[in-house]
């Protein structure tokens, strides 16, 4: 199934999540934070500041979206160079994300928005299984 481009998203061939092996997938959105807090302590980052909030509100964002629209994640990888926090997350939904409304009925809605803001970049790579979405946020 071909994928369509995200606004503000580029499409990119699937290379899988890189070299190093990646994380093993995290179980719910508080463990992906968990995971990004110990990186950007390490970082040197404050976790007091605006970068940090952005970073963690961006990791349970994904992952949220993963385990509620993805049918789970299936794959999860943040590092931090170049005070750049990359992260990666995979599900087994091949459909992109698409910002909708939320109603009485269907509350929320404000995730994926929220992602495409604070994110530098964000890419969508969609397979035939699921898909990864990579974001990369600005540290200072």
């Amino acid at each position: 199934m071909p994928s369509r481009p995200l606004h503000g998203a580029r499409r990119q061939p699937e290379e899988g999540l890189g070299a190093r092996p990646a994380t093993p997938p995290p179980e719910s959105a508080a463990a992906a934070r968990e995971h990004v807090r110990e990186l950007l302590l390490l970082a040197g980052v404050s976790l007091d500041s605006v970068p940090a909030a952005d970073a963690l509100l961006v990791t349970s964002e994904l992952v949220t979206n993963a385990i509620r629209h993805g049918h789970g994640v299936t794959a999860f990888r943040a590092d931090i160079a170049d005070g750049v926090l990359r992260l990666s997350v995979a599900d087994a939904n091949p459909l992109p994300p698409t910002a909708r409304t939320g109603s009485a009925e269907h509350p929320g809605g404000y995730g994926w928005p929220l992602v495409q803001r604070l994110a530098e970049r964000v890419d969508c790579t969609t397979r035939a299984d699921g898909k990864t979405i990579t974001t990369a946020l600005r540290l200072s």
